[in-house]
C-alpha cells in the first residue's frame, strides 16, 4: 500500500508540473494573440490604418482560430496530444516571431492566419489532458489556473509589452516575444504528461462530432462561449486603443492601467475555481455550482457598461476592474461545466465544437466594434453591444445547458 502510495503521489506531482508548463503556455498564447492590440496605437500609424482596417486585422486571428477548431479537437482525440500541442506551440511562435520582419499589410494579415490556426490546437489539448488526468472536483481549479494564465498573459503583455513599444517600437515587440517563446519547446519534450497505456485506446471510442451536435447541452455551453468570448476579445482587440484615444491615455500610462483590469481577472479566476471546488466537495452539486458561477460572472461583468459612462478616467479603470474580477466566476467554471458532461473520449472533440463556435465571436468583436467606432466617433456603443450579448450567455448557461454530469455515450450509439 505504501510502494502504490508512493507511486500515486510521483504521478500527481508529475501532472501537476506538466500543468504548470500548460498554465505557462498559454499565458504565451494570450500574450502571442493580444500584442497587436498592444502595438496597434503605432502600428495603425506606420501602415496608415482607418479604425475598420485596424478592426479587421484585429480580427484575422480568429477566422483561422475559429475555423480550425474542430480539425484540432479531432487531432487531439485521435492522435498523442502532447505532440499535437508542442507542434502548434512551435509554429505559433515562429508566426509571431516572423511578423517583427514584415512590411506591409498583407503580409501582417497572413502571418495572423497563421498564428489562429497554430494556436486553434491549445483548449482542445488542454480540456483533453485536464478531463483525462483530473478528477471533477479539480476541474474548477485546474481550469481556474488555465484561465488565470489566460488572463496574465493580456496583463503582462500590455504591462511589458506597453513599455516595449514606447521605448523600442512595435517590431522588437514580436521579435522578443517569438524567440523567447520558443524556450519553454524543450521543456515540454522533456516534462509533458507521459500517456499510458490504457489511455490509448480512448482516442478511438466516444461520440463523433454529429452526436455531440445533437445535444441541447452542447449548444448551452457554445452560446454560453460565444458570449464570454465577445467580451473577453472586446477587450483584449480594444482596450489600448480606447485607453490612449477616447481617455487621452500615454502609452506608458495605458501600459500600466490597462494591465489592471486583466491582473483582477486572473486572481478572481484562480480564487474562484478553488471556491467552486470547496463547495462541490462539500456536497454542493456540480450543476449548481459550475452554472451559478457562469452566469452570475457575466451579468455582473455588464458593470463595462457604466465604465464606458463615467468621465473620471480612473473610476473607468475602477469599474473595469470589478468587471473584470466578476467576470473570474464564471471563466473559472464554464470548461469544467464541458469536461464534466463530455468526459475524457469526447472532451477534444466537444471543446474543439465549442471553441469553434465561441471564437466567431473574436471575429464579430473586432470587427463590429471598429464598424462602431467608425460609424460614432464614439465606444460608447461598442460596449452597449458587449454587455447584451453578455446577459443572453448568462440566460444560455441556465437555461439551456443542462444537468452537469457525465454523459454515457455508450448507450447512444453514432447515426
Amino acid at each position: 500500500m505504501k510502494l502504490a502510495d508512493s507511486l500515486e503521489t510521483k504521478t500527481t506531482k508529475a501532472a501537476w508540473l506538466a500543468f504548470a508548463l500548460l498554465v505557462v503556455s498559454v499565458a504565451i498564447n494570450y500574450i502571442d494573440r493580444t500584442n497587436l492590440s498592444v502595438a496597434a496605437p503605432g502600428l495603425r500609424t506606420e501602415l496608415h490604418l482607418s479604425p475598420a482596417h485596424l478592426g479587421l486585422l484585429l480580427s484575422a486571428f480568429f477566422w483561422t482560430y475559429a475555423s480550425f477548431q474542430i480539425v484540432s479537437g479531432w487531432l487531439v482525440d485521435r492522435y498523442d496530444v502532447n505532440w499535437v500541442f508542442g507542434l502548434g506551440f512551435l509554429v505559433w511562435s515562429g508566426a509571431t516571431a516572423v511578423t517583427g520582419f514584415v512590411g506591409g499589410f498583407g503580409a501582417l494579415f497572413a502571418l495572423r492566419l497563421v498564428l489562429g490556426a497554430a494556436e486553434s490546437v491549445a483548449y482542445p489539448s488542454y480540456s483533453k489532458i485536464i478531463a483525462t488526468r483530473f478528477p471533477e472536483h479539480r476541474r474548477g481549479l485546474t481550469n481556474a489556473l488555465i484561465d488565470a494564465g489566460s488572463k496574465a498573459g493580456p496583463a503582462l503583455g500590455t504591462l511589458i509589452g506597453g513599455l516595449v513599444v514606447a521605448r523600442y517600437g512595435w517590431r522588437a515587440l514580436f521579435l522578443i516575444l517569438g524567440f523567447g517563446a520558443m524556450l519553454w519547446v524543450p521543456l515540454w519534450v522533456v516534462w509533458a504528461p507521459r500517456t499510458k497505456i490504457e489511455d490509448k485506446p480512448l482516442r478511438h471510442e466516444g461520440p463523433g462530432f454529429f452526436r455531440i451536435l445533437r445535444e441541447r447541452s452542447a449548444w448551452g455551453t457554445f452560446f454560453g462561449l460565444f458570449a464570454i468570448d465577445y467580451a473577453w476579445y472586446f477587450l483584449i482587440t480594444w482596450l489600448p486603443t480606447y485607453l490612449v484615444v477616447e481617455r487621452h491615455f500615454s502609452m506608458q500610462m495605458m501600459a500600466v492601467m490597462g494591465s489592471v483590469p486583466f491582473w483582477g481577472l486572473a486572481a478572481s479566476a484562480a480564487i474562484n475555481g478553488w471556491v467552486s471546488d470547496h463547495l462541490i466537495m462539500r456536497g454542493g452539486s456540480p450543476t449548481r455550482v459550475r452554472k451559478s458561477f457562469a452566469a452570475s460572472g457575466l451579468l455582473l461583468c455588464t458593470l463595462v457598461l457604466p465604465a464606458a459612462i463615467v468621465p473620471n478616467p480612473w473610476m473607468c479603470i475602477a469599474l473595469l476592474t470589478a468587471a473584470c474580477l466578476s467576470f473570474g466566476l464564471c471563466t473559472s467554471n464554464h470548461w469544467a461545466i464541458t469536461q464534466t458532461i463530455a468526459g475524457p473520449s469526447a472532451a477534444g472533440k466537444w471543446t474543439g465544437l465549442q471553441n469553434a463556435f465561441g471564437n466567431l465571436a473574436g471575429v464579430a468583436a473586432p470587427w463590429v466594434t471598429g464598424v462602431i467606432v467608425s460609424a460614432t466617433g464614439q465606444f460608447f456603443y461598442a460596449f452597449v453591444a458587449a454587455s447584451v450579448v453578455l446577459v443572453l450567455g448568462a440566460l444560455s448557461f441556465l437555461f439551456v445547458v443542462g444537468p452537469v454530469a457525465p454523459k454515457d455515450w455508450s448507450q447512444t450509439a453514432e447515426r
